[in-house]
């Protein structure tokens, strides 16, 4: 038998543990506390899901000239992502091939990589350019150890990395959505703001969180006017889920500020001009996007117990480029530092609650559907290719 920080299961991936998920919404459970909370299941959601399916990593405008590049530690593989000479952007293991120490850290530009170790010299296209020291070695030849390159691959703007040398391309991954979104024109945003949090909850509490409007009345009372609106999920084909509201106006800022607004996005015709996409892109970031705007909800899961949030801020290059822009964009800030600290906050509260001893399942309600999706889409992965 396997104690759990819950209670007892004698397996945590068999199957029969899990039955009670896998039934259709209106009977389910929700998946079971350990899922949340056991380090076991977590190590094998890192090798099952984070090591094979298309990771988010924000958009390309982060690094838009040549030697431009950022590194961050995903799942703790640590990596570098930078725009070569020849303007493609490209991820790299941050790993010297020599003793293994990192080559680069934190953000900025660069001519090339040179590790702080043993000065070895890596160019933006991760080509060993120089080894000092290795001139007596016999048969070394700088063209066997260049930096080992990850995959990585961007629709609309936003870039994605994938561990798994034999995963599906993105496109095919995101099967429909490219179509579906295709109006709101994204490959032509910008991108104004990012910002970080820390967070102390599991990585899919906070996703379940922004795929369910459930707690809007309750956690967002005193900050988000609850619109007259019809919404319900979409038909989707990939990885990928949606909500679609529809709705008069901006879903980006908060009602006091409702005269505010920059106007529509130019190019959206059919569902995407009636209202809001509420989307996510397993396995672990979520997009909103709005009559005016885009914003995406990046989650790093750092641990069982831990995650980093990244906000991210986008309009079209029309509306960065109005004389007005500074002194609107403000109140769509307003918007997104109220909000999502609300939700970071309900999300530390439930993780503490989540790892009692005395946590059970709990039932679905109507209401939240995706987060029906999102946990059984995690059982496919982590418990059923086990057997």
């Amino acid at each position: 038998m396997r104690e759990t920080t819950n209670f007892v299961v004698a397996d945590l991936f068999d199957g029969a543990n899990y039955a009670k998920v896998r039934a259709p919404l209106e009977t389910a459970e929700t998946l079971p506390p350990w899922c949340y909370t056991s380090e076991e299941f977590y190590r094998a959601e890192v090798g099952a899901i984070f090591m094979r399916e298309w990771n988010f990593l924000g958009r390309a405008d982060r690094i838009p000239e040549a030697g431009d590049f950022f590194t961050v530690n995903f799942v703790g593989v640590p990596l570098i992502v930078v725009r070569g000479e020849d303007g493609a952007v490209r991820a790299f293991s941050n790993t010297c091939r020599h003793r293994g120490a990192k080559v680069a850290q934190g953000e900025g530009n660069c001519q090339w990589f040179e590790c702080p170790y043993h000065g070895w010299i890596y160019g933006l296209d991760g080509s060993l350019k120089g080894a000092g020291g290795m001139r007596d070695t016999k048969n070394f030849d700088n063209a066997d150890y260049g930096l080992v390159e990850v995959r990585l691959q961007a629709w609309g703007g936003f870039i994605f990395v994938n561990f798994d040398a034999g995963a599906p391309d993105l496109l095919e991954a995101l099967g429909d959505m490219p179509t579906q979104l295709a109006s709101y024109g994204c490959e032509d945003l910008v991108t104004t703001r990012r910002v970080e949090y820390d967070l102390e909850c599991n990585w899919k509490l906070y996703i379940e969180n922004a795929m369910e409007e459930y707690h809007l009345p309750y956690v967002h009372k005193t900050t988000l006017e609850l619109l007259d609106m019809d919404h319900g999920i979409i038909e989707t084909e990939g990885n990928w889920d949606a909500i679609r509201e529809v709705h008069e106006g901006t879903r980006a800022l908060l009602e006091e500020d409702a005269d505010k607004g920059f106007p529509n996005i130019a190019t959206l015709e059919g569902p995407a001009a009636e209202g809001t996409h509420y989307v996510v892109m397993y396995p672990s970031t979520m997009l909103g996007l709005t009559k005016d705007s885009v914003w995406w909800l990046e989650l790093h899961p750092q641990g069982v117990n831990r995650s980093k949030l990244i906000v991210g801020s986008c309009f079209p290059k029309s509306t960065v480029a109005r004389p007005d822009f500074d002194d609107k964009v403000k109140y769509y800030y307003k918007r997104w530092d109220k909000s999502i600290v609300e939700d970071n906050d309900i999300s530390g509260l439930q993780h503490e609650g989540i790892s009692s001893p005395f946590a059970r399942p709990g039932r679905l309600s109507s209401l939240e559907p995706l987060v029906h999706h999102i946990g059984n889409w995690v059982l496919d992965r982590v418990v059923e290719p086990r057997g």
